[in-house]
């Protein structure tokens, strides 16, 4: 990757770590599910009237839209609500990787590698750690809801993969048009319609910052962005920057919000990082651009360097 594509991917990584701080300033502004609503209406509304179809079935939009955007969000967001810091949560979420691998083993027939393997045991090791950290000083349900997005997250991804959406932008826009009024109903439904008009009435410009930084910084730049890496480079070059996403994410929030992390979060965060790598790290010879020809890239790969 080119200097300009690596501080890409790390300002993506920066901005979805910073997320997790502007979905804890939001949920002081607005109950969870509302929030979450909110977020995924900021995103869809512009959008839908300008790109086309998703050119997948629409029953793949729903699935995917439900399990990411009404599930897996839902419950990150009540997670964080209850009681999970802002900074954790960015490491739990993680696991996610985890759940892809042994959902899409047993959905899709993929075998994961010795290499593989081992790497999602070591980070399983660092979210046993950060569970047993969490349950001596936090509530015990809070992580658990974070734990279950993830796990979520990780069946959205293996149902992304079944519907293989020709274009990545036009499908994240059109699953995020689903979770918009599912969610506003579940929160007349749970928070109630009194809740709900209040926060709505009282907005502040912490909470407008927090809807438009949460849907349109985070989501359609973050996305967009990595979208762009991934057209062009091997997903094994790009993917392993998605492990800073925790680092931004314990730092803003022991930065902005205070929190405080104990030997045992870092020992977590470290056992995570390390074992996620192993998954996504691939031994072997640098990925060439996308973009580069065939033939030229042949010739590059064979060509023999000048000594002195």
């Amino acid at each position: 990757m080119t200097p300009r594509h690596i501080a890409l991917a790390v300002l993506v990584a920066a901005v979805w770590g910073l997320n997790f701080v502007l979905i804890h300033v939001g949920l002081e502004n607005f109950p969870p599910l509302l929030f979450c609503a909110l977020r995924f209406a900021v995103v869809a509304v512009p959008a839908v009237f300008l790109v086309g179809p998703p050119r997948v079935p629409w029953r793949w939009v729903a699935a995917v839209g439900c399990t990411l955007g009404v599930v897996k969000f839902g419950l990150l967001f009540l997670g964080m609500h209850a009681g999970m810091p802002a900074g954790l949560s960015s490491l739990v979420l993680q696991s996610q990787a985890v759940f892809t691998a042994v959902l899409a083993a047993g959905m899709l027939g993929e075998r994961p590698t010795v290499r593989r393997a081992t790497g999602l045991a070591v980070a399983f090791a660092g979210i046993g750690v950060a569970a047993a950290d969490h349950g001596l000083g936090g509530p015990v349900g809070a992580f658990a809801l974070v734990i279950a997005a993830a796990a979520f997250w990780g069946l959205s991804n293996v149902l992304t993969r079944r519907a293989a959406p020709p274009d990545a932008l036009r499908w994240m826009v059109w699953v995020s048009a689903v979770p918009p009024l599912p969610l506003l109903a579940l929160s007349l439904l749970v928070e109630g319609p009194e809740v709900d008009l209040r926060a709505l009435a009282g907005i502040s410009l912490a909470g407008v910052g927090a809807i438009a930084y949460v849907g349109l910084v985070s989501t359609l730049f973050g996305f967009v962005a990595w979208s762009h890496l991934l057209r062009r480079y091997d997903a094994s070059a790009v993917a392993p920057y998605s492990l800073l996403v925790p680092v931004f994410g314990m730092s803003s929030s022991w930065l902005l919000l205070g929190e405080r992390f104990s030997w045992a979060a870092g020992l977590a965060a470290v056992l995570v990082i390390a074992g996620i790598g192993l998954t996504a790290l691939r031994p072997g010879r640098p990925a060439l651009p996308r973009t580069l020809p065939r033939r030229v890239a042949g010739r590059a790969a064979v060509r023999p360097g000048r000594s002195g």
